[in-house]
């Protein structure tokens, strides 16, 4: 097994992403293996692609959520679609999310403020999505979103952004397990098993510790393989 965590690289802005934000910490106390996790603002690689995914496209768009729906379901993921989107100023949670990994709350307020906008409608990087998933967390919202604002945190931001840049990431979610990059949260699975064999291998060993795998096979929501990414 390898001795790092996996990278899970991902922005606020990302629909796709809610999908692994909500059962990362499940899976970490199922495997033992750790997340790294590394929030990024994609738009500015996306723009220098001149690729932004599903907006002004409406069937493209229905079938986003379509697949949302059905995957949270098969994850038992709660979920009430269609949500705002894109989002806005999905910035200004990124920069929430950096002062928060920095302060050891950042996850806590990642999961919260993905169940906002994914549970409750309210949009991500936006009020009262903003403000309601600090105070659910414990944390004052005046005094982290001046930190947020802050010169600081927006040049750790663009630090973050320019190494995934470099990295070769362009979507979210991005799994990185030493040099190789998994995108999207239906490649979850192919992370877990190249962490612990260098390899792919059969997805439903994925929700098994390494000490403890045996050759017979029990079928979970994180078992079933997964068709090509979206990565939203």
């Amino acid at each position: 097994m390898a001795a790092d965590p996996i990278d899970f690289w991902f922005t606020m802005g990302s629909t796709y992403s809610y999908l692994s934000v909500m059962r990362l910490r499940e899976l970490e106390q199922s495997t033992g293996i750790r997340f790294r996790w590394r929030p990024f603002h994609l738009l500015v690689i996306l723009e220098e692609m001149k690729h932004i995914p599903f907006a002004d496209k409406p069937a493209k768009c229905a079938y986003m959520w379509r697949d949302i729906e059905r995957r949270a379901a098969m994850y038992g993921v709660p979920v009430s679609l269609p949500v705002p989107y894109p989002a806005r100023q999905s910035i200004v949670a990124n920069l929430v999310a950096i002062v928060g990994m920095r302060q050891g709350w950042g996850i806590d307020f990642v999961r919260a403020a993905y169940r906002r906008w994914f549970q409750l409608g309210q949009e991500t990087g936006s009020e009262p999505n903003l403000s309601e998933s600090l105070r659910d967390i414990g944390q004052e919202p005046q005094s982290v979103l001046a930190l947020a604002n802050a010169a600081e945190t927006t040049n750790a931001l663009r630090a973050e952004t320019e190494l995934a840049k470099q990295l070769g990431i362009f979507g979210s979610p991005t799994f990185v397990v030493g040099r190789e990059l998994f995108w999207g949260d239906d490649r979850l699975a192919d992370a877990v098993n190249w962490y612990r064999r260098g390899q792919l291998g059969p997805a439903a060993e994925m929700s098994r510790p390494a000490t403890t795998r045996r050759n017979t096979q029990t079928t979970t929501s994180l078992d079933i393989p997964e068709p090509d990414s979206l990565g939203g």
